[in-house]
């Protein structure tokens, strides 16, 4: 990466791409809570959806970036494990313990390049949320996973941790508005 700082539209790109993060996780944390976390379509297309749409976007974050650099292995990775951590929770659905399993390895297999990419776009700003939110995955999926693999807890749980990642994605969307309106005004 070079020195200098990325473009305002890099920036104005990350920044709406975090605000719809956060709006589409509050909606599906909602509609997961109200599920009560019994098994039927609704409970499978949610765990389904939330996966794909983390992949969506980090993809789509790859191409608002475009010639500024090139995708790091830790996005593509990002995309892929959550690819195929879609279709496993789809089957993984009808019991919750071992979506609670799968849901945890992925969020530290998410977490991790979340936490890679978050570094390395410091510059850019408003990354030190996301550092957070992928430290606190790492965190999080382990005690999913344990809790899945002892057959406790509720798939409930991982809507208050989509949650945080919520409000990390708002505040670093929050800052990066803050950044470019510093950015115009000088």
């Amino acid at each position: 990466m070079s020195d200098s700082l990325p473009s305002p539209a890099l920036r104005r790109a990350l920044r709406r791409l975090y605000v719809v993060r956060a709006g589409f996780t509050v909606v599906w944390a909602a509609l997961l809570i109200s599920t009560g976390g019994a098994v039927g379509p609704l409970l499978t297309v949610l765990l389904v959806v939330y996966p794909l749409f983390d992949a969506a976007s980090v993809f789509w974050q790859i191409r608002a970036e475009g010639g500024s650099r090139r995708a790091k292995a830790s996005e593509w990775a990002n995309v892929v494990v959550s690819t195929v951590v879609a279709i496993v929770l789809g089957w993984a659905s009808t019991s919750p313990a071992v979506a609670l399993t799968v849901w945890g390895a992925w969020a530290i297999g998410a977490g991790l390049p979340q936490l890679i990419t978050a570094i390395r776009n410091r510059r850019a700003g408003g990354q030190v949320p996301q550092m957070l939110s992928g430290g606190i995955s790492l965190f999080a999926g382990a005690a999913f996973l344990l809790q899945g693999l002892r057959g406790d807890g509720t798939i409930i749980g991982v809507a208050g941790y989509a949650l945080l990642g919520a409000v990390f994605f708002l505040i670093s969307g929050i800052r990066l508005s803050a950044m470019l309106r510093k950015r115009t005004a000088v």
